[in-house]
């Protein structure tokens, strides 16, 4: 059951950032990516300052902030590159 919400935690992740940074949502695939890897760089940005969730919230919105993050970083990347 764990996984399940993990897949449906990087899907709503991902759409969210998505529509945060871009104003639109990628596709299912390209969120799940997005959301899972935004929620292992989310849980490891939170680990550094010492915050660590337990709820299904705290997770959301720790992959949401980690999508965000990774969203952010690919963007710059592409704007530098000719």
């Amino acid at each position: 059951m764990d996984f399940i919400w993990f897949i449906l935690i990087g899907i709503v992740s991902g759409f969210v950032a998505g529509k945060l940074m871009r104003g639109g949502g990628f596709g299912l695939i390209v969120n799940l990516v997005v959301g899972i890897i935004g929620g292992v760089l989310g849980g490891w940005l939170f680990s550094l300052l010492g915050i660590h969730t337990s709820s299904i919230i705290g997770e959301l919105i720790t992959s949401v902030i980690g999508a965000i993050v990774l969203l952010w970083i690919v963007g710059l990347i592409s704007r530098h590159t000719p």
